[in-house]
């Protein structure tokens, strides 16, 4: 596996959430660099050594809402 996508939204309590894409990772934290430790610590725990992705993407989902 050359690279691992994470789909990052805001979380409705605050902060974000991180959610792998083809993989049971899922990760959160209160700022944007504490998610990417995070993220970056919960792939090297979810594979095993060698087998981890050389990149990790991080595609970034915002919602808004408009008044009419």
């Amino acid at each position: 596996m050359q690279e691992i996508i994470f789909l990052v939204e805001d979380a409705p309590e605050g902060g974000f959430t991180a959610r792998a894409l083809g993989e049971d990772i899922i990760t959160e934290a209160d700022d944007l660099d504490s998610l990417r430790e995070m993220i970056r610590d919960a792939v090297r725990c979810h594979f095993d050594e060698g087998k981890s992705p050389q990149l990790i993407r991080l595609h970034f989902v915002r919602e808004e809402v408009l008044a009419v």
